[in-house]
């Protein structure tokens, strides 16, 4: 990777959305993880689908404000960014799986906050930030492609 690649890769303006982006995809992948969970849904499972619902929200906003000015035009485009995201993202997912199991699972801690399962909430909150890391890079470079210019 060359410097111009790396610059387009660390451009501040674009982590700065890209993190934007992943505080509203976080409140949608907690919303939905917590909502799941406390309906008996079995924990990973619900972490899983909060997390998918978080991908599908931040593709959208990040094709539309973090990574506007990438990619072709036109909704065939748009939905192989859509799959490409998906798979680019495994990593991540793995990541903040990991974490979140580590943190929930090994400890025997319990912390109940408003009748909500606040350790299972701050387990899915570390996982995140771990994985944001991971995603950042992975869809920088495969998604939208910022390193090609």
């Amino acid at each position: 990777m060359n410097r111009q690649q790396l610059r387009a890769l660390v451009a501040r303006d674009r982590i700065g959305k890209f993190l934007s982006v992943g505080v509203v995809g976080a409140g949608f992948d907690i919303t939905t993880a917590t909502v799941l969970r406390e309906l008996g849904v079995y924990p990973e499972l619900a972490v899983f689908a909060g997390i998918e619902v978080a991908i599908v929200v931040m593709f959208l906003l990040n094709d539309r404000f973090t990574f506007a000015e990438e990619g072709a035009a036109g909704l065939p485009a748009t939905l192989r960014r859509l799959a490409t995201s998906n798979v680019v993202r495994v990593g991540g997912i793995a990541v903040q799986l990991g974490v979140f199991r580590l943190l929930y699972r090994v400890p025997d801690i319990t912390l109940t906050v408003a009748g909500v399962d606040a350790w299972f909430v701050a387990a899915k909150v570390s996982g995140i930030g771990a994985g944001m890391v991971v995603n950042y890079v992975t869809e920088s470079l495969f998604t939208w492609r910022v390193t090609r210019h």
